[in-house]
């Protein structure tokens, strides 16, 4: 695979792990600006991993939808990748697509960014109401 394409996975994987540990390691308290923070790290781990399925879409890593594979366009491809993304982080997919090669292992870490997320986000809140008194 490409160098660039490497650089530019790394780069997008860091962003994500970057918003998510600011967000679960910061201490406050609930408010709309925590609400509006986690709907921000969960639209970044959405684009993030879409961004992902697509730039390895065009080194033979293919979502297959409804068991067979239609050549689309960038756009397209562009439109699935996004969808495919966020239906896996938040529903673990319908089954509607799916992915071929690298990306299982890669779906399965947004699978699992998607259990921990809400949990980590439950465990903040109850530990500041804990030290609040």
């Amino acid at each position: 695979m490409n160098l660039f394409l490497w650089i530019m996975i790394l780069f997008i994987c860091y962003i994500i792990i970057k918003s998510m540990t600011g967000f679960i390691l910061k201490d406050g308290q609930f408010s709309r600006e925590t609400f509006y923070a986690l709907l921000i790290i969960y639209s970044i781990v959405i684009i993030g991993f879409g961004l992902i399925y697509f730039i390895l879409s065009f080194q033979g890593m293919i979502l297959i939808e409804d068991g067979r594979y239609d050549h689309v366009n960038v756009v397209g491809s562009l439109i699935h990748s996004f969808y495919f993304s966020g239906v896996t982080l938040l529903t673990i997919g319908y089954g509607d697509i799916v992915p071929i090669g690298i990306g299982r292992l890669i779906v399965l870490i947004q699978a699992l960014i998607g259990y921990v997320l809400p949990t980590a986000f439950m465990l903040r809140l109850v530990t500041e109401r804990t030290n609040r008194g």
